[in-house]
Order: structure tokens, then C-alpha cells, then sequence
């Protein structure tokens, strides 16, 4: 695997991408991540839980009705999806060598997560333009899919300038 150059749409967000996930209450949690931070979310399906369940929609709140949520019945089709987007696929895995903050995120990138009980399997990390790590303390395997999703989306979103803008304070009487 090496880092494929990957031309960047200009201007768009990062999209968080579950692949298979385990869990609907992590899920969730990514749905309500993506909503209150502007990124889109793509789930990459089967999932292990009926999608829209009550777990679900429980850990997601009323923030699904604001996220802009994408599902794929495959990573096949996610691929393709991705590939015609032309956006770079960068997958977070505990088996990747660079950890993230010394990534240099582009905008429009992919940030892919694995399923919660086995992470991704040859071909998607084949398909993979980079690998990144959350660096953890030794002797630990790994954080919640959802903790992690946030981290990286936050440091995706600092290093391409698109946090979203802290409103200000009211004046004060």
C-alpha cells in the first residue's frame, strides 16, 4: 500500500464512512458527530443491527433528522461512489504507520472506520490511499469506533480550516 495521490475537491468537507458497523448505539453516536460538526456520514452496509432501530435512533437523538446521511449496500459501492467523487480514502486502523495528527488531511477526504469486532478486511485496506493510527498508550488495543471517529474528524476538519465558527458571546446589558 503506498499513499496514492489523490486530487482534493476543493472546498468540500470531510466525509466520516463506517464500514460494516457492529454496534447501532456507535453509530449513532457518528450520526449526531456528523451532524453537529457538518459532515456527512456514509454507512457501508450490512450492519450488524437494523438500521433505524431503536439503539439507533436513541444514541442519534433528533440530531439524524439534521445529518446528511448516506448509505451503501456494499463496499463496492462505496468505492465506486468514492472513486468517481475522486476523493482520496484515508482508512483509521490500528495496523496503519502514520499516526494521525502528522497526517496532512485534504479536504474532501474519506475517513474510514472498520467494524467494531473485527475492523476492515485485505480489500479495503487494499483500497485504502493512506492508513492512519490513533496512537495509543502500549500494551492497549484500541478506542470506541465512535471516540475515534470524532478525534479524526475534528483533527480533519482543524487542519482543512473548517471547523465550524464558534458564534459569539452576546453582548453584555
Amino acid at each position: 500500500m503506498t499513499d496514492r495521490p489523490v486530487p482534493a475537491p476543493a472546498g468540500l468537507a470531510p466525509v466520516l464512512a463506517l464500514y460494516c458497523p457492529d454496534i447501532a448505539q456507535n453509530t449513532g453516536t457518528c450520526l449526531r458527530t456528523g451532524a453537529c460538526l457538518g459532515v456527512p456520514v456514509h454507512l457501508i452496509e450490512p450492519a450488524g443491527f437494523p438500521v433505524g432501530s431503536a439503539a439507533f435512533r436513541r444514541a442519534g437523538m433528533d440530531y439524524l433528522d439534521v445529518v446528511d446521511f448516506v448509505r451503501h449496500p456494499s463496499f463496492a459501492a462505496f468505492d465506486a461512489w468514492r472513486q468517481a467523487q475522486g476523493r482520496r480514502l484515508v482508512l483509521f486502523t490500528t495496523k496503519g504507520a502514520t499516526p494521525y495528527h502528522r497526517f496532512a488531511f485534504q479536504p474532501g477526504d474519506v475517513l474510514l472506520f472498520g467494524r467494531e469486532s473485527a475492523g476492515a478486511p485485505p480489500e479495503v485496506h487494499d483500497a485504502a490511499d493512506a492508513r492512519v493510527v490513533i496512537p495509543l498508550r502500549p500494551g492497549l488495543r484500541s478506542l470506541n469506533v465512535a471516540v475515534s471517529a470524532g478525534i479524526a474528524v475534528a483533527e480533519a476538519l482543524r487542519q482543512t480550516g473548517a471547523l465550524p465558527e464558534v458564534p459569539s458571546p452576546p453582548e453584555a446589558d
